[in-house]
């Protein structure tokens, strides 16, 4: 049993930021990061299944802003690198997440450096940058509510409205840490933005394109192509109802129900499999006694 779940962990973590290396997420022993250990963000952010399905249906959901799709179509390598792409938005959100202070800060800076270069015009003809303020909002709104949606669903539908508001004005530190403003910082405030934000989003060619590549993401074996595949229509159901039709995607009420109750069980497994995540590696750097 134990090889069974090495192997399972050594297949998930390939598919996270860990799998790129560098960052030692145990050490300086007592290093809360940028949230702590009780914060909302360690406890929403600690479920790697939860995480992976809203990611995805973040993903989807950015796409439909057509100057961030602007900046992916231009100055991305996702057509030949998606799994790459997801392991280096993994690392960002695991590292601001649960990782040392330094380490967090220090890859907030790069990613502000890239996103200066990230400048083009839309395929309409709008000029967009990826450091304007507003985009980064969208950017930020997008994936934050889908990771909440996700845990939500598959960890924990009990969190208190507090804390789910809390969570929201945890995360718009790491937004407004990359330039965004105005970011939404409650549950309200959230829905209210996205509603706002519908005229401006568009499903296009190229939104399609991006959708069809992201739903062939490669997995680690053939025996993880299923899980794949679920963690996918799991990520279409976590969007917004606007946003699945938008996408010209219908899952009837049967199949959300497969899919809910696949992803369930699954994640039971996984959380029985994964011991050394960011999560339980930070959780292992709060318990070090400081020298």
């Amino acid at each position: 049993m134990e090889a069974l779940r090495t192997a399972i962990e050594k297949q998930v973590l390939s598919l996270t930021g860990l799998a790129l290396g560098g960052i030692d997420f145990e050490n300086p022993p007592g290093d809360p990061g940028l949230f702590g250990p009780q914060s909302v963000t360690w406890q929403v952010h600690s479920d790697f299944t939860a995480m992976l399905c809203g990611g995805v249906s973040a993903l989807l959901l950015q796409m439909l802003h057509p100057l961030a799709l602007a900046g992916v179509w231009d100055h991305s390598n996702f057509r030949e690198d998606m799994l790459g792409r997801l392991c280096r938005t993994s690392q960002f959100i695991s590292v601001t997440s649960f990782g040392p202070t330094a380490e967090a800060e220090r890859l907030i800076a790069k990613v502000k450096a890239i996103h200066l270069q990230v400048t083009g015009t839309g395929n309409r003809g709008e000029p967009y940058a990826a450091s304007d303020p507003s985009l980064l909002t969208w950017v930020h709104v997008a994936e934050s509510s889908r990771f909440l949606a996700s845990y939500l669903r598959y960890r924990n539908p009990h969190l208190s409205p507090a804390r789910q508001d809390a969570y929201y004005q945890e995360a718009a530190r790491v937004a407004e840490a990359l330039g965004a403003r105005d970011v939404p910082t409650s549950c309200a405030a959230v829905a209210d933005y996205l509603q706002q934000m519908r005229p401006q989003l568009i499903c296009d060619e190229r939104t399609l394109a991006v959708v069809r590549i992201l739903l062939a993401a490669p997995v680690p074996s053939a025996l993880a192509r299923p899980f794949g595949a679920l963690v996918m229509q799991a990520g279409i159901d976590l969007l917004p109802n606007w946003a699945q039709q938008q996408l010209g995607f219908t899952l009837g009420k049967a199949k959300r129900r497969l899919v809910r109750v696949g992803v369930r069980g699954v994640a039971r497994v996984l959380r029985a499999a994964v011991r050394n995540g960011a999560y339980p590696r930070a959780v292992r750097r709060m318990a070090k006694t400081v020298d």
